[in-house]
């Protein structure tokens, strides 16, 4: 659904070019098989070797530049695979998933933004593939070797990453392309992963005089869990639960369902809860309800502007089952009290997180209430306190807990020479210093660096806003920069001043 006019008279042609094909193709996690079709298919129109290891990573080996043959190969490196989701109002002809993205113009007040209207856009990480190939037919970029890696489901825990066959890789100098402001060059990462908790307890038949009802909270900001998760937003989950507790005292409330959320990392825009109680309680439940979303309301007033709470009565369904009330109040005890925003900050880069974590899905399957959670730090003791918390926890609530493998995070070196290459470049060029620090975020730099010794990494990137989320844009002008700097830093980088020759 893009339209080709809204990229017209765009600069870099070329990667806007490749931008609007790849904005048509569906490529959620898992996926990713049309849009390395799209990529392998180009790079063999030109005579670049395309490889593709067993769990579907690509690396394209784009031959230098004439005379510069002998200079070490640079790897580019950025993910095919996108978060795909929609905001609840948008109508079947916009869907992510299917590459039906309504590709928008929009002015803010730092410049002009292309935004997907009620989907995500995929410019995570869907500009740096455009820039990769971009740069390899673009005659004025001078450079050595090249591979560009590409690597699939690092959305869902970089397990593209993960699982790469390092033989496919030739280079130690690394460019990571998965950064969203333009004026940081990032050269470490948070480690993290995921866990599992699932609370299972029987259901019980409700009395046949008892009402059902529905809560919904949405038009919940959301965002990266990672790069967004110090900003303070509302979890859906978390205010679902909440508004439960404070309405509930006085009602024999038990709990039918409970969902929220879409991804393990981002922050649930949206959580719906359907409960059944005595209906003579439902009244004044009601009123304590909305009591209870007043206050939410005015604890969140100026960030969570758009946040709604809906609450229907539900058809009456004589073989309906619920969980009973002591188990009611122990998941909702639960879900108030599993940690889900920043649990703390760096100690040696000022304003960092260091860790936190994000309750970011629950869904109830029959009698099973499964919650996933993803948690990060930088430091790797950190991490596993945050892991035997939610373990405590679950052993509170007689549940089952179960943790996922890791990834690693990726050290800092103030030393690198690639990042002081990349330094003098940046000033060079921009007649600017850039920001210089880490990101409470997975990139698959980490977990790069750590299958391949000796490899040296910065990462830097356009103006991304909103990633992982409905409405997600990226700046018109900073994908100009990025593209400026990545091919000044090719051509330093293979030049008589780069790392090798230094």
């Amino acid at each position: 659904m893009s339209t080709p006019s809204i990229f017209s008279r765009l600069e870099p042609s070329r990667l806007w070019d490749h931008f609007a094909e790849i904005t048509r193709i569906g490529r959620p996690s898992g996926e990713e098989g049309a849009i390395a079709d799209y990529v392998g298919s180009w790079a063999r129109g030109r005579g670049i070797g395309v490889l593709r290891d067993a769990f579907g990573n690509l690396c394209l080996q784009v031959p230098a530049s004439p005379g510069r043959e002998g200079e070490p190969v640079v790897v580019l490196q950025g993910h095919l695979d996108m978060v795909c989701a929609n905001a609840p109002q948008a109508a079947p002809e916009f869907d992510a998933e299917r590459g039906l993205i309504h590709v928008v113009r929009k002015s803010y007040s730092d410049g002009d933004y292309i935004e997907a209207d009620l989907t995500t856009l995929g410019a995570d990480n869907g500009i740096a593939i455009a820039a990769m190939c971009a740069i390899a037919e673009d005659p004025g970029t001078a450079h050595g070797p090249l591979d560009l890696l590409m690597t699939v489901q690092e959305e869902t825990g970089m397990f593209g990453a993960s699982h790469l066959d390092p033989s496919i890789i030739r280079g130690r100098i690394m460019l990571n392309l998965d950064s969203e402001d333009d004026d940081i060059l990032f050269i470490g990462c948070a480690g993290g992963g995921d866990s599992r908790i699932r609370f299972t307890r029987p259901r019980i038949a409700l009395p046949g005089d008892w009402l059902g009802l529905t809560l919904t909270v949405d038009r919940l900001k959301g965002g990266h869990s990672g790069l967004e998760i110090d900003k303070n937003r509302l979890n859906g989950i978390k205010a679902v639960a909440r508004l439960l507790q404070e309405a509930a005292p006085s009602s024999a409330l038990r709990l039918r369902m409970i969902e929220g959320g879409d991804r393990r990392n981002a922050i649930p825009r949206h959580a719906t809860a359907a409960v059944s109680l005595p209906r003579g309680d439902v009244a004044a439940f009601r009123e304590r309800l909305d009591a209870a979303f007043a206050r939410l309301s005015d604890q969140y007033q100026g960030l969570e502007t758009e946040m709604s709470l809906d609450v229907r009565e539900l058809d009456s369904d004589p073989g309906c089952t619920a969980f009973g009330d002591e188990d009611t109040r122990i998941l909702l005890d639960m879900l108030s009290i599993i940690p889900s925003g920043v649990d703390c900050l760096s100690q040696s880069i000022p304003g960092l997180v260091e860790t936190s974590n994000n309750m970011g899905i629950v869904q109830t399957r029959e009698e099973t209430v499964e919650i996933i959670c993803n948690t990060r730090s930088s430091v790797a003791p950190a991490f596993r306190d945050m892991v035997e918390r939610l373990r405590a926890i679950t052993r509170l609530a007689r549940c089952e807990f179960e943790e996922f493998p890791t990834y690693p995070g990726w050290k800092v070196n103030l030393d690198s020479d690639v990042l002081k290459v990349v330094q003098r470049t940046y000033r060079k060029i921009f007649d600017a210093t850039p920001h210089v620090t880490a990101v409470h975020a997975g990139l698959e730099a980490g977990v790069i660096s750590d299958k391949l010794a000796g490899m040296d990494v910065v990462s830097f990137g356009p103006n991304i806003r909103g990633a992982h989320a409905p409405g997600e844009r990226v700046s018109i002008n900073s994908v100009g920069k990025f593209y400026r700097l990545l091919g000044a830093t090719l051509d330093e980088l293979s030049s008589e001043s780069g790392p090798e020759h230094s």
